[in-house]
């Protein structure tokens, strides 16, 4: 337990955080930090996200699929206009719309963030959500219209990209958050 409080982190509390006075100059340089996290893992996550769809589409779009693990594991070029395995294609201008509105509930979020891995979990989230809408603005066949590139081919599972992972595990670490009780304000309640 003491090591889970350790990782996660635990709120200060005025016996040891100090007067209330040094409680405000303590928790504002705390929470820009917990910011500057936040974005720091979100440009890290888009950034690679990026990177590897333009190395994608330059190197493997029109070719062979790559085998990395036999059949069980391919490095595949697709464009999905849909979400997972395809579903919704007819709905891309809703998916942008989705995640043009998660990027701004998470930025309003990070202004009463102070939580190392609630910054984490959001950061991941939002380089995620901004890897896919960068797709879906830039990419063809238009403006709100254009396919997601995805290239990780698991045998028997819908192909994906970085960004989805980053999707995917900035949710599982929220979860866990949540099932732990910590809150992005650094709080931690007891159900």
């Amino acid at each position: 337990m003491a090591e889970a409080e350790r990782i996660i982190g635990t709120p200060d509390t005025p016996e040891t955080a100090g007067s209330a006075s040094r409680q405000d100059t303590v928790a504002r340089p705390e929470g820009r930090r917990r910011i500057a996290v936040l974005f720091a893992v979100a440009a890290f996550a888009y950034l690679l996200d990026l990177g590897s769809k333009l190395l994608v589409v330059a190197k493997l779009e029109h070719h062979a699929p790559i085998e990395v693990v036999g059949d069980w594991l391919k490095l595949e070029a697709i464009r999905n206009a849909g979400a997972a395995f395809g579903f919704g294609e007819a709905f891309t201008v809703i998916f942008t719309v989705i995640a043009a509105a998660v990027i701004v509930v998470i930025v309003r979020l990070a202004r009463k963030l102070y939580s190392l891995p609630w910054a984490i979990a959001l950061g991941l989230l939002l380089g995620g959500a901004l890897g896919n809408l960068t797709d879906r603005i830039f990419r063809s066949p238009g403006v709100f219209e254009g396919a997601v590139v995805d290239f990780i081919a698991p045998k028997g599972f819908a192909v994906f990209n970085l960004a989805d992972s980053a999707i995917v595990c900035g949710g599982v670490l929220i979860v866990l958050l949540s099932f732990r009780g910590l809150d992005p304000d650094g709080t931690v309640h007891k159900d």
